[in-house]
């Protein structure tokens, strides 16, 4: 049976204080929609509709694999809801409605409930918790099994009050009996709303099949309306997923000064220390010792690799690596075996060959440098003319000297030798050596002329500042 999925996407979310949307806001470094969505494309639904309206653009541009549909006017969940009739009435299945702003929620969750559905030959399934009796939360309303309908907290009865099962907003439907109910909710309340919560009273009338599936951990479905529960939020999420890694053999020295998103993955006996954050589709392998205090953004890291004091974003480390403290790679950067990173060097669009090494104070941008290359300290490759972004080859076992500067575009072939202090603006060929830089010349007793000639600049500016 086919599964979609509607995520409600299109309100303002006015508490967050902000001119962006409030699902745009993020959790641990990923916005609130993307949450959801990938759970959603985890879990393998067949269509996803995302309900868009306050700054939809802001959506649009984070989220793909979706089908986008527009609430122009906010009218209610009901009203939401509906706005997916022409994409999703009519088609066989089962239809999961979402909140936007619920991005704790687990694929196994979600699975969980169209499992109970199904199971259970229900055409409307309410995800509800438990909660104290104070929550102001709409509570389900059962008789003999069957949900008859949602309360929301400030209509309960008297003789209701007492009812501890309450509305999470996430359901799952039947999708032709959702729509068919759909048409015949009203605005007549209030707040001239039409509400999602209506259709199981509806339904219930009909004669369906109406039930609640109860999860544990209400956190993974409430939804975010401020900062405060934004921070919040992104604790909960940050301390179940180091409890994952710690569970998988990734050894966290300190799991509340760790932050790593739900996408990284960490393989066993990796060592992360304290004050790293690892985002994005990072991937580290085993046997690796990261940090303390890196960050890592879409990075691919191979076995036995030890990174400390580093960024590092969109590149591939190979295995045996060594790199910091105080190094940053960027912008698709491959580091090969048992190369050798130091301290202040910097790296962007370049291939760092098998052994090689810049131990301090480097600059390799656009660049391609083989095997067993030493560069030494304060070699630039001088990438950029002011317009275009140029080459640098260096070949296998070649010796850049320190403070060498290789103007692109230029290759070095190996086991060239530059000498420390050039600047190279021309290839070098195989074998060979090059020196740029001018002869060195010592004039004798030169230092008191020039201690002559700095005393009477100093005193010429002592005589004006005194008139």
């Amino acid at each position: 049976m086919k599964v979609y999925a509607i995520v409600l996407a299109a309100g303002k979310g006015t508490r967050m204080k902000s001119q962006k949307p409030k699902v745009v806001h993020e959790v641990l470094y990923k916005p609130m929609i993307n949450h959801v969505v990938d759970e959603l494309k985890a879990l393998g639904v067949d269509e996803t509709i995302v309900i868009v309206g306050h700054e939809a653009k802001q959506v649009e541009a984070i989220v793909d694999g979706v089908t986008f549909v527009y609430q122009n006017e906010q009218l209610g969940t009901g009203h939401a809801v509906l706005q997916a009739r022409e994409a999703l009435e009519g088609k066989e299945g089962m239809t999961l409605v979402l909140c936007g702003d619920a991005p704790l929620i687990r694929k196994e969750t979600l699975q969980g409930i169209i499992q109970y559905h199904q199971e259970h030959k229900n055409q409307a399934t309410v995800m509800s918790a438990d909660c104290e009796t104070t929550t102001h939360y709409g509570r389900i309303i059962k008789e003999n099994g069957q949900v008859k309908g949602i309360v929301e907290f400030k209509d309960l009865l008297d003789c209701q009050k007492d009812i501890t099962e309450m509305n999470t907003g996430e359901y799952c439907f039947d999708n032709r009996a959702l729509f068919e109910a759909l048409n015949q909710v009203t605005n007549q309340n209030a707040q001239n709303e039409y509400y999602l919560t209506d259709v199981i009273g509806i339904m219930d009338q009909q004669g369906l099949r109406v039930d609640a599936y109860k999860i544990d951990d209400f956190n993974e479905v409430g939804g975010i309306n401020d900062r405060l529960a934004l921070a919040e939020a992104t604790q909960i999420l940050r301390d179940r997923i180091n409890r994952e890694h710690l569970l998988n053999g990734v050894n966290i020295i300190d799991p509340q000064n760790t932050y790593i998103g739900r996408d990284v993955v960490i393989g066993a006996e990796t060592t992360i220390e304290p004050g790293c954050i690892l985002k994005g589709k990072t991937v580290i392998g085993e046997n690796c010792h990261i940090g303390p205090y890196c960050e890592f953004t879409n990075v691919i890291v191979k076995d036995y690799v030890d990174i400390k004091f580093s960024v590092l974003s969109d590149s591939i480390i190979e295995n045996g690596v060594d790199i910091g403290p105080y190094s940053r790679l960027r912008t698709n950067c491959h580091i090969m075996e048992h190369a050798h990173l130091g301290n202040f060097v910097e790296m962007k669009k370049a291939v760092f060959g098998k052994g090689s090494k810049a131990s301090h104070l480097t600059y390799v941008g656009d660049a391609e440098v083989g095997e067993e290359v030493n560069l030494g300290c304060g070699t630039i490759t001088s990438n950029y003319d002011g317009k275009n972004k140029s080459l640098t080859k260096i070949g296998d076992h070649a010796f850049i000297g320190c403070n060498s500067n290789l103007v692109a575009p230029v290759t070095i072939e190996k086991n060239a030798y530059i000498a420390a202090g050039s600047t190279i603006t021309k290839d070098v060929e195989e074998d060979a050596m090059a020196i740029a830089r001018a002869r060195q010349v010592n004039k004798e007793g030169y230092s008191k002329v020039l201690e002559e000639a700095r005393m009477k600049e100093f005193e010429k500016r002592n005589k004006e500042k005194k008139k």
